[in-house]
């Protein structure tokens, strides 16, 4: 049971320390554009804005409407980071626990 287990956790594993650069990328690009140091008229701006946005939406969207209005600050990037890291340390306990079975 652990000799197949053990691949896919760490598969998750990296899929989820992608998607936290991912969130992070966002983050970062969202501020950018706020502040006018990137054009979203660029074209190959404009797609990598749209790629990060239809990817991190779907998970910082509930997250938006649990938290209260504060204002322009959003801090929903900053809580699903931190239910990624609390996910990727759970799934290496089970990964801990599955290999000694």
């Amino acid at each position: 049971m652990g000799g197949f287990l053990i691949p896919v956790i760490d598969v998750i594993i990296a899929l989820i320390h992608i998607y936290w650069w991912i969130v992070i990328i966002s983050a970062v690009m969202s501020w950018l554009i706020a502040f006018n140091v990137i054009n979203t008229y660029s074209r190959p701006v404009a797609m990598i804005g749209d790629f990060l946005y239809r990817a991190t939406e779907p998970a910082l969207r509930p997250i938006r409407q649990f938290l209260p209005n504060l204002g322009g600050l959003d801090i929903s990037p900053i809580i699903l980071l931190l239910i990624l890291w609390f996910i990727e340390r759970e799934l290496i306990q089970l990964e801990f626990y599955v290999a000694r079975l």
